[in-house]
Order: C-alpha cells, then sequence, then structure tokens
C-alpha cells in the first residue's frame, strides 16, 4: 500500500547532501536503486536525478513496522526517509559522490511500489533501444540520460542568458503557417475551419524572423520547434530544436563573433573546455578540394590531394578517362597503413562504391621502397614514383585514390577519410574542432527535377560581384552563406540575406519562379519588402546536434527526452495512429480504406 507523505518536506536532492551535513537530520526522498539485507541491518541505495544516497535501516533504530517495510523494498520503489546523516561505518566509495556519508534510517515511508521493470536501470545500458523507447518513462531514470538532458537544460539556459545580455528579443513565431517550397517535406495540418485546406508545421522560422527584422526589432532570437518530414538518421529527427537568430545591420563577422563568444561561453562553462578565438574559416572551394566535405573534420590530416596533373598522360585508362570527361583524379594517404590485408582493402573498396565511386585505385609503398598497387602494369615506374612523391607517400603508407566527376570524388574520398579514420581511432570525442565553412555556391543542380537549387534558401546574399550572373550563368554564382562545422557535424548554418526586392525577384526568377507564382508563395514577403527593410542576416544552430557532441553521444535521440525511432513514429505513445471517423468528418477529410490497412 501506498504511504502519504504528508508532514514531510524533502530537505535536497540525495546527491547535494555531503560531508559538511553530518549530524544534521534530513528528509531525502527518492527511488530505490538497491536493496541488500545483511540480516539486522539492510543497505539500500536510493536514486534521484543527483545521483546515489547510501541509506542504512538498523533493527532497533528504527521502529519494527518501518524495518519490516524496508525488507520488503525493491528496485524502482519510491520511499521517503527521515533520518541522521552520519560519516560512512565501512569504507568510502570513491565512485559516488555522497561515498564518505550514510543516511541513518529514522523513518520510513513506501510513497508508491513498482513491478519489476523491463530491464535494469542502469547507465551504460545493454538493452536494445526498440525496448528502451518502448518504455522511454523508465529509460529516461538512467544517470547517462539525466546526465544529458541536464546538460542540455544548462545549455539552453546559457543561451538565452547569453543573447539577453547581447540585446536580443526572445520572440515566438507561429506552430501553424503556410507550406512554401524549398525546403524538406512539410508536415501538414487539415483546418477544420476552411475545409480542403492546411496548415503547415515550420522546417524554421525563416521568414518569420526576416519580417520581425523588417518590423524594427533588430536582434531576435528563439528556441524554435521545427519540424520536417524527411529520412531519419543519427543527427536527424522529424521534430527538433533550433536555436534561432536575425540581426539587422550586421555584416558576416558580426553574426560571427557573436557566435563565437556564445560558442566560447557554453564550452567553457558547461565542459570548461577554453575555446581560441577566432574560430578558423574556409572556403566552401577550400573545404571540398581538402577534404571533400563542406562540414570537414579537422581533428586528422589525411587531406585530398589533386594528382590529376600527374597522371594526365599516363597508361592508366581509368584516371584518363576521368579526366577526358572533364573529371578529376585525387587521393588520400593512410600513413602506415601500407601493410593493409587485402580483405581490408576490399572493404574499403565496397565502401567507395557506396558512395558512387566505380572502383578504387589502391598504391601501398613497402617497407623496402617497392610498390604493391592495383594498377602498377598501366604505369612506368617513373609514373608510380611521381604519383607517390606527389602523394608525399613513404614507405609503410597506403595511397587511396577515386577517379570520376569532381562531386563522386569529393564525395567517395571524404567519406572515406571518415571511415579509415574511425577505423584507426582517429576520432577523440575530447577535441574540439570548430570551423566556419564560408562561400558556399548560392545554387545546386537537381537532375532530378532539372533546374537549379538554392543551396541554402532563396533569401540568401550572393556576392555583389557575382549578382550578374544570377540568371546567366547561376554556377558561377557564391552565396554569402555560413555554416558552422564541429568534429565533421554541422552545427549551425545561415547567411546575409536579400534585403533589395530587385536581386530577390532575380533570385526567384534563377530557381524558376514566375513572378506570379512567387507572390503566391512569398508574397507576405516580398510585400514587406516594399516598406523598408534593414540589412540584416542570421544564423540557426540544431541544438539537439550541438548537445549530442558536447554530451559524447553519437545519436541525438540520446538528448532529446521523448524521440522519434527510423520511421518516424513513437514506440512509447504509438504514434502516428488512426483517428476516429467523427475527427475525420470534422475536416472534411475521408481515408481510404486501403491506407488503414497498410
Amino acid at each position: 500500500m501506498a504511504e502519504s507523505m504528508r508532514g514531510m518536506k524533502r530537505t535536497c536532492r540525495c546527491a547535494e547532501l555531503s560531508e559538511k551535513n553530518i549530524g544534521e537530520e534530513v528528509t531525502m526522498m527518492g527511488w530505490v536503486q538497491k536493496q541488500r539485507n545483511k540480516g539486522g541491518i539492510i543497505f539500500v541505495d536510493m536514486r534521484d536525478r543527483s545521483g546515489i544516497l547510501q541509506v542504512i535501516f538498523e533493527d532497533g533504530e528504527i521502529n519494527a513496522d518501518d524495518f519490516a517495510k524496508a525488507e520488503k523494498l525493491r528496485s524502482e520503489f519510491v520511499i521517503a526517509v527521515k533520518g541522521k546523516v552520519t560519516a560512512r561505518s565501512g569504507a568510502v566509495n570513491e565512485n559516488l559522490a555522497t561515498g564518505a556519508i550514510e543516511l541513518r534510517a529514522e523513518e520510513l515511508r513506501v510513497l508508491s511500489e513498482s513491478d519489476t521493470p523491463p530491464f535494469p536501470i542502469e547507465a551504460d545500458s545493454k538493452t536494445k533501444e526498440e525496448l528502451r523507447l518502448k518504455y522511454r518513462y523508465l529509460d529516461l531514470r538512467r544517470p547517462d540520460l539525466q546526465r544529458n538532458l541536464i546538460m542540455r537544460s544548462k545549455v539552453a539556459t546559457l543561451i538565452r542568458q547569453f543573447l539577453a545580455d547581447e540585446g536580443f528579443l526572445e520572440i515566438e513565431t507561429p506552430m501553424l503557417t503556410k507550406s512554401t517550397p524549398e525546403g524538406a517535406r512539410d508536415y501538414l495540418v487539415p483546418s477544420r475551419v476552411h475545409p480542403g485546406t492546411f496548415y503547415a508545421l515550420p522546417q524554421s522560422p525563416q521568414l518569420f524572423k526576416q519580417l520581425l527584422m523588417c518590423s524594427g526589432y533588430d536582434r531576435y532570437f528563439q528556441l524554435a520547434r521545427c519540424f520536417r518530414d524527411e529520412d531519419l538518421r543519427a543527427d536527424r529527427q522529424p521534430e527538433f530544436t533550433q536555436v534561432d537568430m536575425e540581426l539587422s545591420f550586421v555584416d558576416e563577422d558580426d553574426v560571427m563573433d557573436v557566435n563565437e563568444r556564445l560558442l566560447q561561453k557554453l564550452f567553457k562553462e558547461i565542459l570548461d573546455v577554453d575555446i581560441e578565438l577566432p574560430i578558423q574559416r574556409m572556403t566552401w572551394q577550400e573545404a571540398m578540394d581538402r577534404f571533400g566535405s563542406d562540414k570537414p573534420d579537422l581533428r586528422f590530416g589525411m587531406e585530398l590531394k589533386d594528382v590529376s596533373d600527374v597522371v594526365k598522360d599516363c597508361g592508366f585508362g581509368v584516371f584518363t578517362g576521368a579526366l577526358e570527361n572533364g573529371g578529376s583524379v585525387r587521393g588520400i594517404n593512410a600513413k602506415g597503413q601500407g601493410g593493409m590485408p587485402r580483405k581490408k582493402i576490399d572493404a574499403l573498396v565496397k565502401f567507395a562504391k557506396d558512395f558512387g565511386a566505380k572502383g578504387l585505385a589502391y598504391l601501398a609503398v613497402n617497407e623496402d621502397g617497392t610498390y604493391k598497387s592495383s594498377f602498377a602494369k598501366f604505369m612506368t615506374e617513373d609514373e608510380l614514383k611521381a604519383l607517390v612523391t606527389a602523394m608525399k607517400g613513404e614507405p609503410g603508407d597506403l595511397l587511396l585514390f577515386a577517379a570520376d566527376k569532381n562531386k563522386i570524388v569529393w564525395d567517395v574520398l571524404g567519406n572515406l577519410r571518415l571511415e579509415i579514420a574511425k577505423n584507426l581511432d582517429l576520432l577523440d570525442k575530447n577535441v574540439y574542432k570548430f570551423l566556419w565553412v564560408t562561400e558556399f555556391p548560392e545554387f545546386e543542380y537537381s537532375e532530378e527535377q532539372g533546374r537549379y537549387l538554392a543551396m541554402h534558401h532563396p533569401f540568401t546574399m550572393p556576392f555583389e560581384e557575382d549578382i550578374k550572373y544570377l540568371e546567366s550563368n547561376p554556377e558561377k554564382v557564391r552565396a554569402r552563406a555560413y555554416d558552422i562545422v564541429l568534429n565533421g557535424t554541422e552545427i549551425g548554418g545561415g547567411s546575409i540575406r536579400i534585403h533589395q526586392d530587385d536581386v530577390q525577384e532575380k533570385m526567384l526568377r534563377a530557381l524558376g519562379f514566375t513572378d506570379e507564382k512567387a507572390h503566391e508563395q512569398f508574397g507576405f514577403l516580398l510585400d514587406a519588402f516594399k516598406y523598408g527593410v534593414p540589412p540584416h542576416a542570421g544564423l540557426a544552430y540544431g541544438l539537439d546536434r550541438l548537445v549530442m557532441i558536447m554530451a559524447h553521444e553519437d545519436s541525438i535521440r540520446d538528448v532529446i527526452a521523448f524521440p522519434k525511432i527510423k520511421d518516424a513514429s513513437c514506440l512509447m505513445t504509438d504514434a502516428p495512429n488512426v483517428v476516429d471517423d467523427k475527427q475525420l468528418e470534422e475536416l472534411c477529410l475521408e481515408v481510404s480504406k486501403s491506407e488503414q490497412e497498410q
């Protein structure tokens, strides 16, 4: 039978007690982690979000009824204990914050009993994620997840405090808005009042924050909930949180400065890590050429090297064929991996094919200076030597080459260097390498749609000298866009926005919008631009991704209280689910039987 806590008031959390409290009478409340009955004396580890406290129930020190209750305590019972803090009678437990003290119980109340949990409530659980997510409310009791969510809360609080001190105003923008193109798939919400019409949940507050700049609010921020109906992966969820901001009368340096100082404060206060400012900057072109990625991981080398000029006249058709088709030949040097077994090299070839490679050429420099290569018979000794020299190959090195269109070569080698680094354990989670990537292309061509798409979004300002190419040569246009990258993950991105209506119109035309279509989609923004628009810029972080890296986790599910699984469903609540016919009727909707059966 559960008892009332009436008349009892919790003194503090379990791990907030210390040796300073020895001799004090306290009332503690929490969950039973485990109970050990030694006959006449019962040890209970009591747990709450702060940690664990050892409680001693000794026959004679506590009345017989309460001792009998203590004998029946099981894992996850919720209890209240009154007693005295004393120095630990046994050896000090160095692994616990409260390892030098214990609570000698004088009164016990069982506030709630518990069934046997479906898995142990412990850190570093080996339980399958599917089971843990089904019982997420139990999973969230585990110390490592509680530590992550406490860290997330501290990060959010510090962000709010810092931005408020920098003159930002926290302003909320609508959740129910209009569906606009040029992004991921929208989540739609049917309207009961306007049958046959739909709201969209925001993919980001982009248009609204630009309107706030038009409205004179100067510096805005919001911890914004955003929704994207896209395929999930380890660092992506259908609903997520952005630290969203927009500033007026600024350029790139102003936006970067305030954000560098924000990141410096977060990492110092949360992790006691010093970030040196200014953060390194690199253009998109340099990032692609050196690392094959627009979000390069700088914790290790293994940079890409363009060897097109070295091999342009060689006898290896794979290399020369790629160059004749306008592509390139590039390589990476896996230092000291020349003795890699053939089986592992074959696995890397297979990995490369997943990213569009037709194959992967390799050359191992043996310890005696001779070569072992998949293409040696097609090249002369001098050509091979020139290639090794260009790659700074030394005895014991493994050189890997990709030859194709630039996009494929970058993708293959960019991912390959990460895979090798992972295999060689070069990715130290205690090292934090930040980077600004700048000067992105304004557009990327979609083969699927047969037109250019905005690489960031249609409101990104081009470099002034590139505006003339907007309609004649879109591939030459560079965007005044910037991403902040940490350890190979893009944690945030932003840009200088277009604030002149003539440039905005050209931009939309370049993206294939007629004036009518542009007005239909973005009319309210284009209208606002007729009434005096300040130059403005912004940036948004993925809060979940940032905390994931700070917490040394590999999945954002571990820093979100109630995440979805890969198919965007919730195992705990069984969402999404069918609704009753009356609700559908009110919304003037009908669901076909075949859809319900799927």
